[in-house]
């Protein structure tokens, strides 16, 4: 099944798209490879409000939000998870308004770090943050007139958090579900085990849309997430076929599966090969010496 990525999306910065009854849409101004045309903030309810995923510290974003906000209360800030292009925003948020922070918990990585291993994506993990609010899958917030149901989706980061407006057909999907790419899965802040079982996750709810991250609103979640799955076990296929050719280093598999790919990603390419080899060697597929590592060396198992 081939997945269709949507690259289609007008971030409209500076305003506040409706993009469902009580939803609004606010898009930072922080485009990039990794966050597309930059990190989309939900303003939820209307009269007491919810926000989601903040976003980054940036002065004009935090203005859109206030101008959206109009002198209505805030009563909780919920985080999706601790990248810095998600949840900084959230303690100036927070002091201006009064609100409850709610997310999964601080950031950490999904597995220890192994001796003399450096986590690459360190500078994008926002360490400062710790939620006033923890939550557990199935968790509920309760607002006024509105309720968001916790769904935990460890993969992209080991706390990274769907939110689920109940009431209604919509998750916020945040980072693990996008329409406009693939989720970037790279150890050792993620896991393609955690990521892989989550997918599974949402794919046995019955959700009808799902508002990301970054880029536009995922209209067919079901048939969305088939595609994200049939894309991962075509990744793994390409991965195999590269050990059966020949290759042994992450470095090469790289240059051969993403020759198309902006060379701007390569590095999260890298990780995200590492993600499927660790996957891999879990289950007896390939075989290195000691555990997987971004320069190790790789066989197939048989």
């Amino acid at each position: 099944m081939e997945i269709k990525f949507d690259s289609h999306f007008d971030p409209a910065y500076g305003a506040a798209v409706p993009v469902a009854p009580g939803v609004l849409r606010i898009t930072a101004r922080n485009p990039s490879p990794f966050t597309f045309h930059g990190t989309n903030s939900y303003v939820i309810g209307s009269d007491t409000l919810a926000l989601l995923d903040p976003g980054p510290d940036d002065s004009e974003h935090f203005h859109t939000l206030m101008e959206t906000i109009a002198g209505r209360p805030v009563s909780h800030i919920f985080v999706s998870h601790t990248h810095r292009d998600h949840s900084p925003l959230a303690a100036r948020l927070k002091a201006e308004t009064g609100a409850v922070t709610v997310a999964e918990g601080p950031h950490r990585p999904a597995r220890p770090l192994r001796i003399g291993e450096t986590n690459p994506l360190d500078a994008s993990a926002d360490a400062d943050f710790v939620p006033d609010l923890r939550v557990k899958d199935d968790d509920t917030v309760r607002g006024d007139g509105w309720a968001m149901k916790a769904v935990l989706t460890p993969g992209h980061t080991a706390n990274h958090a769907a939110f689920a407006l109940e009431g209604t057909d919509i998750l916020f999907s945040a980072d693990h579900v996008m329409a406009w790419a693939t989720t970037i899965v790279a150890p050792p802040d993620g896991a393609m085990s955690d990521y892989m079982a989550s997918l599974d996750k949402l794919l046995a709810r019955d959700d009808r849309l799902f508002l990301p991250g970054h880029g536009g609103p995922v209209t067919a979640p079901r048939t969305f997430l088939r595609g994200l799955k049939a894309h991962r076990k075509m990744r793994e296929r390409a991965i195999l076929e590269r050990l059966h050719k020949g290759d042994r280093t992450i470095k090469d598999m790289v240059a051969a599966i993403y020759r198309d790919t902006d060379p701007r990603l390569h590095g999260a390419a890298g990780l995200s090969v590492l993600a499927h080899l660790e996957d891999m060697s879990a289950r007896g597929i390939v075989r290195t010496d000691g555990a997987p590592s971004i320069d190790g060396l790789f066989l197939p198992a048989g």
